[in-house]
């Protein structure tokens, strides 16, 4: 219905921003990748909006890039996920991370959100392994691609499953091997995997 305000941005609050429009003050909720986004107040804005419907509210949803937006209606079509546990996952993975996340099952990243569980993250993996490409910038979607090529190679798997054990997270292990020749051994991905994920915390 509405897709997209523009105006200036009169009030920022961490959940939400207010945009005036022809003298209306529209209250987006917003996520905290949006919020990093924002300009400082005074200044023009456009976000992408989804309008949320039910019998007790009307609530409005603000997105900088229009790829959050999509994030959050696939996100919001999972079972048991509402547009406010939307709003918390995408508060801590940005569509990219989000990608990353579901095509290497990283359950552990999904349920850092606040009020998202275990059995919650594991039903946006099955439910969107498939579909989160279409969102994901085309650098991240060559990393999906080497992620899903992981699950033909049972010394990707095992390189991956040793890398979570020395404390690295399923997604950024699984981006690192997928992009490993398959034909290496597992030991070889797991000192390849060691050497770049440490030279990326420094």
């Amino acid at each position: 219905m509405i897709y997209n305000v523009k105006g200036i941005l009169t009030y920022v609050d961490p959940s939400f921003a207010v945009v005036e429009c022809g003298g209306v003050g529209f209250k987006c909720f917003i996520s905290t990748t949006t919020l990093k986004e924002l300009p400082s107040g005074g200044k023009e804005v456009n976000l992408f909006t989804y309008l949320s419907v039910r019998e007790d509210a009307m609530d409005l949803y603000g997105f900088k890039e229009v790829e959050e937006l999509e994030a959050f209606k696939l996100l919001i079509s999972v079972s048991g996920i509402g547009p406010k546990a939307a709003m918390a996952i995408l508060s801590v993975l940005s569509p990219d991370k989000l990608s990353l996340a579901i095509s290497s099952g990283d359950i552990k990243a999904i349920s850092s959100a606040q009020g998202v569980g275990k059995k919650t993250a594991e039903r946006v993996v099955l439910e969107l392994k498939d579909k989160m490409v279409g969102i994901a910038s085309s650098a991240s979607a060559s990393v999906i691609e080497g992620i899903q090529s992981v699950a033909s190679s049972s010394n990707a798997q095992e390189a991956v499953e040793v890398l979570v054990t020395l404390g690295f997270n399923q997604s950024e292990a699984s981006a690192v091997v997928g992009k490993m020749d398959k034909s290496l051994s597992s030991d070889e991905m797991v000192r390849k995997g060691l050497k770049e994920l440490s030279a990326n915390l420094k």
